[in-house]
């Protein structure tokens, strides 16, 4: 932020401002804690809010006594756990004349939380949302230091089970799909018992019986089983794509007529959200159609992300939502990372280790740090908009937004029907707008046709090429040449 500009800012979920007039105040470690447990934030001493919510700078009679107070608080575990700042994130700066202290709160890596004040966890540890510092509750304090722990959540061992107790069917379909990517892996031909545990699904307990473990549990087990050990387990997809009815279609983990667990709402709902998806027609070597695309890959990988990112103790479950401007997954627990990290990559750090690795085993998900950021490579380069990270706390949830808008220019919503059978109407409705105004006019630019139909040139250009793929259309005599038509039917986008 530019401090000389301070009257230009307000208040939020990332900036503090304190008058700080009867010296260091006491709610600034309140307010230390509450950024270091969220996103971290500025803290800007020596300026208070007008009425009408900007700031205006009042300055500090002694800036430099009031830093060294600071600092001689910061480093006293009476006053703070874990100091999380260095000595540049804190610094004096003139403005006009005036002073002010500027603190720049870094988020606290997770396993140094909670970050809390006057040495009690319990009432002393804050974080931050739109409204300001809010005292955290027990889940809250709980969850953290869950997240805390070097070892993966999903390790635990549930000796009151068996494997016998985990669904046959939903391992026979991982085994499948697992023996199409390792056809040849010592590991295809080992009984179940075995195998579960070689992939971390189950462990061998002291009784010398395999019992599984949360990873196995959660992505293997019937639904009453699992709410037996994680009783908020909850999963829910919803297909809410026209405001006539409540949703088109819906998945729960709490439907009985199947198994409810993690791998088997993957797969079903995998199948319902990739019909979300533009397939351009294209053939391979063999003249077999693609019927997939990267925007694909994408998608598993976000579904998976939130899947292996969620925390299974907490309330309110995961949630994924197909709607008419794109396709809106959440889950309880927030990124384990800053979202500033997770889109540059490089590091991994589920919550779920052993559920993230059992996916990744089937070529669903990538453990390597580069999940994000290759799913929005992905996503943007089939044409779609750039998805978006997003955390909230109080309750504390990480989501993840893929738009079905195409491109940056916000106005091209495609593939997007009233029902799941008629997704891919908008596209297909704009091929038969394209062909008819070149039928009207075979010399046509696309700028013209564009102009005609209200949308950006850079999508009537992808819908061009997209025809000229088809063997539908060719241009004849060079770039300013004419349209012309081989076929009049438009081939299913």
């Amino acid at each position: 932020m530019n401090i000389s500009k301070l009257e230009n800012y307000k208040e939020s979920n990332r900036l503090e401002a304190k008058a700080a007039q009867g010296g260091l105040p006491r709610s600034v470690w309140e307010t230390v804690s509450a950024f270091a447990n969220t996103e971290g934030g500025i803290i800007v001493l020596g300026a208070k809010e007008r009425k009408d919510g900007t700031l205006e700078i009042a300055g500090l009679a002694d800036a430099d006594k009031m830093l060294d107070d600071f600092w001689n608080a910061a480093h006293s575990p009476d006053k703070l756990s874990c100091c999380v700042m260095s000595d540049r994130d804190a610094r004096i700066e003139d403005v006009d004349g005036k002073e002010l202290i500027v603190i720049e709160v870094p988020r606290a890596d997770r396993r140094l939380r909670p970050v809390y004040v006057s040495g009690n966890p319990v009432t002393g540890t804050y974080r931050r949302d739109h409204k300001g510092d809010y005292r955290c509750s027990s889940n809250e304090i709980q969850a953290m230091y869950r997240d805390a722990s070097d070892e993966s959540v999903d390790t635990r061992v549930h000796e009151n089970l068996t494997v016998d107790d985990l669904s046959a069917e939903t391992i026979g379909l991982y085994r499948r799909s697992y023996e199409l990517h390792h056809s040849a892996h010592a590991w295809a031909d080992l009984p179940d018992e075995e195998f579960l545990c070689r992939i971390g699904a189950a462990k061998v307990g002291g009784d010398g019986k395999a019992h599984p473990t949360s990873a196995g549990l959660l992505m293997f087990g019937e639904e009453w089983r699992i709410m037996a050990e994680f009783p908020h387990y909850f999963l829910d997809y919803r297909q809410e794509l026209g405001t006539d009815e409540r949703w088109q279609a819906r998945i729960t983990s709490q439907d009985d007529s199947w198994s409810g667990n993690v791998f088997d709402f993957y797969r079903r709902v995998f199948n319902n959200t990739k019909q979300a998806i533009n397939v351009p027609f294209k053939l391979d070597e063999n003249s077999e159609r693609i019927d997939e695309t990267e925007a694909h890959d994408a998608l598993r990988e976000a579904l998976a992300n939130c899947l292996t990112n969620a925390d299974y103790n907490e309330r309110r479950g995961v949630v994924f939502l197909w709607k008419e401007d794109g396709l809106h997954l959440s889950n309880p627990g927030g990124f384990r990372i800053g979202i500033e990290e997770a889109y540059i990559g490089g590091n991994s750090d589920p919550r779920n280790e052993t559920m993230m690795k059992m996916f990744t085993l089937v070529s669903i998900g990538e453990r390597a740090g580069g999940g994000i950021p290759d799913m929005v490579k992905k996503w943007t380069e089939a044409g779609y908009g750039r998805p978006v990270l997003s955390e909230q706390v109080n309750p504390e949830r990480s989501s993840i937004f893929l738009p079905l808008a195409m491109g940056s220019d916000g106005n091209d919503v495609g593939n997007v029907g009233n029902n799941v059978g008629n997704a891919n109407i908008g596209a297909i409705a704009i091929k038969e707008q394209v062909l008819r105004l070149i039928t009207d006019n075979p010399k046509i630019s696309a700028q013209g046709i564009a102009d005609s139909l209200g949308k950006s040139k850079r999508h009537i250009e992808r819908v061009i090429a997209g025809l000229r793929e088809e063997g539908v259309l060719v241009r004849e005599g060079g770039t300013r040449g004419s349209w012309r038509i081989i076929r009049s039917d438009v081939v299913d986008g």
